[in-house]
């Protein structure tokens, strides 16, 4: 016998709620923000809207369905189940957030604040929940996540990004390899090495894409391919600057070996689930073989 669906809809902790911890009380974190030319009421709305958009999410599961809710910092510690549809109720990030724990279920996207999230992956209102959970085997996109996977199998998935580079503002030393180029290498310092999808195509890998003046294509969100840049190599007797962006194909990698005492690689933000990195360490980037599987 099958078990019903469950919906688990994956929220955060607002701004606001945020500033009431922090502060003690309502009248504790207005004070503060008035003394400082804000206005708690802002704030306080867009809670608000938050909170309407997950009761009124909340009541359009169907009644035979189970209910779970996650927290964005519980989401590490959730078990999600192969039957689970995931209702992400929140900003863009919150789906990157999410994606990296799934392995296929589907997803939909609720934007809390239309006008203010650019919405490219909370497509949805809350009033359109109901008709969308019913559909969720229909009209899905399979969005490209990027992997980072180390010489001792430590596994890192990402939806927007990865990036390799320190915990802190110092250099970054390592080898970086093409092993689609003839197994080219160059010693490098830098301020780290982003790895993008399409969709990150719309965040961070796109401002140091326009940045660089970059001719190379970004991919689209479903497109196999990955777009990567070093980030501010700097050229010395024993560090070179020849390569310093490309593109992956889904059958190739860029490599990464570790020439300092220690290096991160998080993805979509998130450092503080990392992979720690030591000196002689080697990590291979790539397309992943895992989607993110988002209704449109």
């Amino acid at each position: 016998m099958s078990l019903a669906p469950r919906a688990v809809l994956v929220h955060r902790t607002t701004e606001y709620e945020e500033l009431v911890a922090r502060h003690g009380t309502h009248g504790q974190a207005a004070f503060f923000l008035a003394s400082r030319g804000r206005d708690i009421e802002e704030v306080a709305e867009r809670h608000r809207r938050t909170r309407r958009a997950l009761a009124e999410v909340t009541a359009a599961v169907p009644p035979a369905w189970r209910q779970a809710q996650v927290e964005r910092g519980d989401l590490d510690r959730f078990l999600f189940a192969p039957e689970d549809v995931v209702v992400v109720i929140g900003q863009d990030g919150l789906v990157a957030n999410a994606a990296k724990y799934l392995a296929g279920q589907p997803v939909i996207g609720i934007d809390t604040d239309p006008g203010r999230n650019p919405g490219v992956l909370v497509r949805h209102r809350p009033a359109d929940a109901a008709q969308l959970l019913a559909a969720t085997a229909t009209a899905v996109d399979e969005l490209t996540m990027v992997e980072a996977v180390t010489d001792d199998t430590q596994r890192l998935l990402a939806l927007n990004e990865i990036y390799l580079g320190t915990p802190g503002h110092q250099t970054a030393r390592y080898r970086l390899g093409l092993e689609d180029d003839g197994g080219v290498v160059e010693a490098q310092a830098s301020s780290g090495v982003l790895v993008g999808t399409g969709t990150g195509a719309t965040g961070w890998l796109r401002s140091a894409w326009q940045e660089r003046g970059s001719r190379i294509p970004l991919p689209s969100p479903t497109e196999d391919r990955l777009v990567w840049c070093v980030r501010e190599a700097w050229p010395s007797p024993a560090t070179g600057t020849s390569l310093v962006a490309g593109e992956l194909a889904a059958s190739a990698a860029l490599t990464v070996t570790v020439e300092s005492d220690r290096l991160v690689a998080f993805g979509d933000g998130i450092e503080t689930d990392a992979l720690q990195l030591t000196w002689g360490q080697t990590v291979r980037v790539g397309v992943c073989g895992q989607r993110l599987r988002l209704v449109g």
